[in-house]
């Protein structure tokens, strides 16, 4: 199905589309609609008549705005999405109640930690999350990247993951370049999945407006206006992670999720997260965010067991301090009997 409103002039055009087209980005997004401009119109199709006729409404009434006040401010757009039915809308008065965080309606933090983490996620340019399995950092991040993408705020969003094996040896993997590396990023699907419908996820990612990649695959490449998540970050080097970070472009944000305390690289390589976390964490422009078992939200099992791992690396620590302090102690015994020896010669 498609629609056409005309336009009456180039700058109502520009005007219409915002800096940079972002105006119709988010109609498109809100809507899974495609907003085209031909020959003095403005082109909306879709494969839903609703879809498109609440897009055709929108536009519509932007253009009434622009025609009698002039401009459009951005709030104007942020409002009438806000109100809309179209798929993958955010409602207004829903956001405002849950403190105008960029999530998806109906969806709220579940605790301070995450709150922390969703805010600052909004208000910096990179965010470092830290913390346990279970305290939703890949999913969070996920829900305000497609807030923040449906909006019109970026032009895509990439996610990207090191592809490390946990603690086993795979081996050859049969099939394509897709099929090698899938098992690796299932787990960003798994989070997209939770918040789009499979077929407009599948739209998003056949249409670039979603990018899931490899680690490797990031050299070379400038981001722009893309919010770029790097997930499982513990398991890059340094190296990796410097060459991540450079990637950033003009008007990006840059979200980074990881568990220092289950790292998969080699015996002795540092963890590219542990190092920039320490580099990087009283740098203008970038958050430091460590979540703990209070901000666990999976089924509560999980905490237990968090809680039964982290009791028996203290109970380790306690008593290879314990050793040490034994050794210490042998030591100066035997320094102090070899300087009585030596005072009796």
């Amino acid at each position: 199905m498609g629609v056409t409103v005309p336009l009456h002039s180039l700058e109502e055009e520009r005007t219409l589309l915002g800096e940079r087209d972002g105006n119709a980005r988010a109609i498109r997004n809100a809507f899974d609609v495609s907003l085209t401009v031909r020959k003095g119109r403005v082109v909306i199709e879709g494969e839903e008549e609703e879809n498109v006729s609440d897009a055709v409404r929108v536009v519509r009434l932007l253009l009434d705005h622009i025609r009698s006040a002039g401009d459009l401010p951005r709030k104007v757009l942020d409002d009438l999405l806000g109100n809309g039915h179209g798929a993958g809308t955010v409602d207004a008065q829903a956001e405002q109640q849950s403190g105008g965080l960029w999530l998806p309606e109906g969806m709220k933090v579940r605790s301070k930690g995450q709150e922390q983490y969703v805010r600052a996620m909004q208000r910096e340019t990179a965010t470092f999350a830290l913390g346990p399995a279970g305290t939703g950092k890949t999913f969070l991040a996920a829900a305000v990247a497609l807030t923040a993408l449906r909006r019109g705020y970026f032009r895509k969003l990439v996610l990207v993951r090191p592809a490390v094996e946990a603690g086993e040896r795979l081996g050859f993997l049969p099939g394509d370049f897709v099929a090698k590396v899938n098992p690796y990023l299932r787990p960003l699907y798994d989070a997209l999945s939770a918040h789009l419908e499979p077929g407009r996820l599948k739209h998003f990612i056949e249409t670039d407006v979603i990018e899931i990649a490899p680690l490797a695959y990031m050299r070379g490449r400038t981001l722009d206006n893309a919010f770029i998540i790097l997930d499982e970050a513990q398991n890059t080097t340094p190296g990796q992670m410097k060459m991540f970070l450079t990637r950033m472009g003009q008007k990006s944000k840059v979200v980074v999720t990881g568990d220092a305390t289950q790292t998969d690289l080699e015996p002795g390589q540092e963890s590219g997260l542990i190092e920039a976390e320490r580099l990087l964490r009283n740098v203008s422009g970038i958050a430091v965010v460590r979540l703990d078992k209070k901000d666990i939200v999976r089924h509560p099992l999980v905490q237990k067991i968090v809680n039964a791992y982290e009791n028996e690396e203290r109970k380790r620590e306690r008593e290879q301090e314990r050793d040490e302090r034994r050794r210490d102690r042998r030591s100066d015994r035997g320094r102090g009997r070899d300087e009585e020896t030596r005072g009796r010669r």
